[in-house]
C-alpha cells in the first residue's frame, strides 16, 4: 500500500474512502516524539537496572572473594542473614560520593560504602546500616554518613531500634574534614537516640580512630572473634609513639575488649554465629522507650516449683556456688542471654523471660571474688540497670554480696565513685524491681543491691540469707577486741545476725521464701507490678558520678 504525505483534511478523506496509510506532518511529529519517549524510557530503565546490579556487586567480585577468603560475609549477605527473608527495604542505593580530589571522580560505586534501610527481625521493624568493606575499605565519606543519619532520624521518628554492622577502615582520607564532620553528625544522633530507641553495634571488621566512638555511644557492642578490631590508634602508631610492639588482636581484638577493657559486651565465633545470636538478642528488647517490655507466649508453667534451688546454696557459708544455677532454675526454660560473661565475672547481668515477659537479671557471682563488688562489676551493673530502666524492662536482682572489694588498688582506682554508679542506677530506676537475697547481704553492698531502701518493690530472702553489717568473724574481732574467748562470741553473733530475721522483723524484706517458690513469686509480682507508675522529680538530667 502506498504511503502519502498530505494535509490533514485530505488525509482524513483518503482514510475513509481509500484505506490508504497516510502520514501528515503533525502525525509524523507525534510518532517521532512517541518513539523517542519510549527509547528514552527504555534507556533509563536499562541504566537503573545496571546501576542496581553494580550496587549489588559493591566493589566487585574480586573484592567480594577477598572478603569471603577472610571468613567474612559481605555487607548485603549480613543483612540478608539478619533480617526476616525478603523483608529488607534499601534506601539510597544510587547515592555516590561527591569527592573530586585525588582522582576520586573516576572511582564511583552506587551506594558508596554502606548499605542502609529497614527490615524485620522476627516480624519487628528495625533500621540497619551495614558498612561495605569492598568499597574503599568501608571508609566513611560524607555521603556514607548522610545515609546512616537518614535511617537514624527515621528510626527516632517511628520508634524502632538501630543496628550498625561495622566493617570500616575509618574516615575517608581523600575527603578530609568532610568525613570527620560526617562522624560528628552520627555521634550527635547516637546521643539524641540514647534512651529513646535501642542502639546496637556489631563490630565485624576493623574499627579505628573516630569510628570507635559511635559504637561506644550505643547501648550494646558485640564483636566477632579474630576478624573484628576496635582501637583509637593502630599498632603502627602505637609503635611510633610508645615503642610498644603489639598486634591488632592484642591491641583491640575481641578477647581484649570482652575480658580486659569491658568495651564490648560479647564476642561470637564468626559472622553467621554473630548475626543469628543478634536476632535472638533483639527479640528481648522493646522497639522504643514508648513500648512496654516485650511479652511472648510461654510454655514453661509460671507457677512451677524449682526444687533444685533448695540445695544450690552450700551449708558452709564461705563455700562458692554458681549464681547462674539460680538464674537458670528460675527463668523461662532456662533461657538466659548473658551480657559481658567474660568481664567482671563477680557480677552476672543479662536478659531472660519470666512467664513470657522480658526481664533484666542482675546477680552477684560467689564463684568469682566471692561475689564482692569492685570497680568493674559496679560499672558493668550500673550501665545495664540504666538500660533496663530506660526501656521499661523490669529488673530482678539476686544478692549474695559480702561487701566491696578492699585494697589499695580499688581505693586508688576510685571504688567509692564507681561503686556509687551502681547505687545511683538502682536508686534512680522506676521500673519494677524485685530482689532476692540468697545468702550474704553485708554492709553498704546490701544497700546498693536494689534494697528496699532504694525503692525496691518486692524484696525477699531465702532461709539461708544473712543480712548484717559484716560477717561474724570480722564483727566479733572488732566488738570483742582483746578478749581471749572470741570463738564463743562469734557463734553468738551468727545466731543473732546470721539469718534473715533482723531484716524481716523491720520490714526491710517482704517475706522469707523457700528457694523452690522463687519463680512463682517473681511471676506473680511482675503481673501485679505491670501497672506500676513511679516518676522521679523533674530535672534537666541527673549528674551520675562518672
Amino acid at each position: 500500500m502506498a504511503l502519502r504525505i498530505v494535509t490533514p483534511a485530505i488525509a482524513g478523506h483518503l482514510r475513509r474512502h481509500a484505506g490508504l496509510s497516510i502520514l501528515c506532518p503533525k502525525s509524523i511529529n507525534n510518532t517521532l516524539v512517541r518513539h523517542c519517549s519510549i527509547a528514552h524510557t527504555l534507556q533509563v530503565r536499562n541504566t537503573i537496572k545496571k546501576k542496581r546490579q553494580d550496587a549489588l556487586l559493591g566493589g566487585g567480585q574480586k573484592r567480594i572473594d577477598a572478603q569471603h577468603k577472610k571468613g567474612k560475609l559481605t555487607a548485603r549477605e549480613r543483612i540478608e542473614l539478619l533480617c526476616d527473608e525478603g523483608s529488607f527495604v534499601e534506601f539510597d542505593m544510587f547515592a555516590e560520593h561527591t569527592c573530586t580530589d585525588f582522582g576520586m571522580e573516576n572511582q564511583k560505586f552506587p551506594g558508596d560504602s554502606v548499605v542502609t534501610g529497614h527490615g524485620l527481625i522476627y516480624g519487628r521493624l528495625t533500621y540497619i546500616f551495614s558498612q561495605d568493606f569492598t568499597v574503599f575499605g568501608g571508609s566513611l565519606s560524607s555521603v556514607h554518613a548522610k545515609k546512616i543519619c537518614k535511617i537514624m532520624d527515621q528510626a527516632m521518628l517511628v520508634g524502632a531500634p538501630v543496628i550498625g554492622l561495622n566493617d570500616s577502615g575509618g574516615a575517608r582520607i581523600q575527603e578530609g574534614v568532610e568525613s570527620l564532620a560526617g562522624y560528628a553528625d552520627i555521634f550527635q544522633r547516637n546521643v539524641m537516640a540514647s534512651g529513646v530507641v535501642p542502639q546496637i553495634s556489631m563490630i565485624m571488621g576493623p574499627c579505628a580512630g573516630g569510628a570507635v566512638y559511635s559504637p561506644a555511644l550505643t547501648d550494646f557492642t558485640f564483636m566477632v572473634q579474630d576478624t573484628s578490631y576496635l582501637f583509637i590508634t593502630g599498632p603502627d602508631v602505637v609503635k611510633a609513639v610508645t615503642n610498644e610492639d603489639v598486634t591488632q588482636e592484642e591491641l583491640g581484638g575481641a578477647r581484649t575488649h570482652t575480658t580486659l577493657s569491658g568495651v564490648a559486651h560479647k564476642a561470637f565465633d564468626n559472622d553467621i554465629h554473630a548475626l543469628l545470636n543478634l536476632r535472638t538478642f533483639m527479640n528481648f528488647l522493646p522497639l522504643s522507650n514508648q513500648d512496654p517490655s516485650p511479652i511472648r507466649q510461654c510454655e514453661d508453667p509460671w507457677d512451677r516449683d524449682a526444687p533444685g534451688l533448695d540445695t544450690v546454696v552450700p551449708l558452709e557459708s564461705t563455700a562458692a556456688y554458681n549464681m547462674l544455677d539460680v538464674v537458670n532454675g528460675v527463668v523461662d526454660e532456662g533461657d538466659f542471654f548473658e551480657i559481658m560473661p567474660s568481664y567482671a565475672k563477680n557480677i552476672v547481668i543479662g536478659f531472660a523471660r519470666m512467664n513470657g515477659r522480658t526481664v533484666g537479671i542482675v546477680g552477684n557471682q560467689p564463684k568469682s571474688a566471692a561475689g564482692c563488688l569492685d570497680i568493674n562489676s559496679s560499672v558493668k551493673g550500673a550501665r545495664f540497670v540504666r538500660f533496663c530502666d530506660a526501656f521499661n524492662i523490669p529488673i530482678v536482682t539476686f544478692v549474695d554480696v559480702p561487701g566491696f572489694l578492699p585494697g589499695t588498688a580499688q581505693e586508688y582506682g576510685g571504688i567509692i565513685r564507681h561503686g556509687a554508679k551502681l547505687l545511683f542506677a538502682f536508686a534512680e530506676a522506676t521500673v519494677p524491681k524485685i530482689t532476692i537475697i540468697t545468702r550474704k547481704a553485708y554492709g553498704g553492698a546490701y544497700d546498693v543491691m536494689s534494697s528496699k531502701h532504694l525503692r525496691g518493690d518486692m524484696n525477699y530472702t531465702w532461709p539461708s540469707a544473712e543480712v548484717a553489717v559484716m560477717g561474724a568473724k570480722g564483727a566479733v574481732s572488732i566488738l570483742y577486741r582483746g578478749k581471749s574467748d572470741v570463738g564463743k562470741y562469734e557463734a553468738e553473733y551468727m545466731e543473732k545476725f546470721g539469718n534473715p530475721f533482723p531484716a524481716a522483723v523491720r520490714g526491710f524484706v517482704d517475706d522469707i521464701i523457700e528457694p523452690r517458690e522463687t519463680r512463682r513469686r517473681i511471676c506473680q509480682d511482675l503481673d501485679k507490678l505491670a501497672t506500676k507508675k513511679l516518676s522521679n522529680p523533674w530535672k534537666k538530667h541527673a549528674n551520675i558520678p562518672l
